[in-house]
């Protein structure tokens, strides 16, 4: 039997007004180092499986920095007859917030197939911090199929829409030496930084197998691949790192 399960945060200034979270979607708040708000997911079930609809809401008011991150990693897993799991994220940050979105990775299993949508709707003067990381596949297993979409407003305008497909039944070529070439765990990072409009970071490359790309906005992307979920989380600590110093710490 499948599940529909929805959480919802709403963050106002040092308040949690509204946590709530059902199924699979258990909402901790959690201490952080660093002023603001921190929120931990918590799964208190196996989820998403084959058919599942999971949805998380979460609203940053103005002036208000929350951090989002999840107690581990969420593993997409086959459910009967073949069906798909969707997940849904919708989030909204206000003016002068500061959104963290750090989840653990998304493991496709074998056989799963989950489509996992991100909306985020900026102000003009808020920033973001968000990170994906997808894992194909558990440890020498084959990946299940995975498609993504990040799609990201600011001021009303568009600033980001892409989509990513792998496995089977995804476009042919996602594993050829010009996309992953054989790595079996990929992510992204997006800094979106109002203080980028007056430097913004250099576009190139970082490592053998991550780049950076400015974007109008004014926010950065960061896309990399990896061999492996640790190796991966590294490339892109080292990239918050040298692009958003005021999200350090948490």
């Amino acid at each position: 039997m499948s599940v529909q399960a929805a959480a919802r945060i709403v963050a106002d200034g040092t308040a949690l007004p509204v946590l709530t979270g059902d199924g699979p979607l258990a909402l901790r708040r959690t201490r952080t180092r660093e002023p603001g708000l921190r929120v931990t997911v918590v799964g208190a079930m196996s989820a998403p499986l084959g058919g599942d609809r999971l949805r998380i809401d979460a609203e940053v008011r103005p002036g208000t920095r929350l951090i989002v991150d999840s107690a581990a990693a969420t593993i997409s897993l086959p459910g009967r007859g073949g069906a798909t799991a969707h997940y849904d994220v919708a989030l909204r940050v206000g003016d002068d917030a500061v959104l963290h979105w750090l989840p653990e990775q998304l493991v496709a299993a074998q056989g799963s197939t989950l489509r996992m949508s991100t909306r985020v709707d900026l102000a003009a003067t808020a920033r973001l911090v968000l990170r994906e990381e997808q894992i194909l596949g558990r440890h020498g297993e084959d990946t299940g199929t995975l498609v993504t979409r990040l799609t990201v407003h600011r001021d009303g305008r568009p600033l980001l829409d892409g989509e990513l497909a792998f496995g089977p039944g995804a476009h042919g070529g996602w594993d050829g030496p010009a996309v992953l070439g054989g790595h079996r765990a990929v992510g992204q990072l997006l800094v979106v930084d109002p203080d980028f409009a007056e430097s913004p970071p250099p576009a190139g490359v970082r490592g053998p197998r991550t780049a950076v790309t400015p974007l109008a906005g004014p926010a950065a992307l960061v896309t990399a691949v990896a061999a492996d979920a640790r190796e991966l989380r590294a490339v892109l600590d080292d990239a918050l790192g040298e692009l958003a110093p005021f999200a350090r710490g948490g």
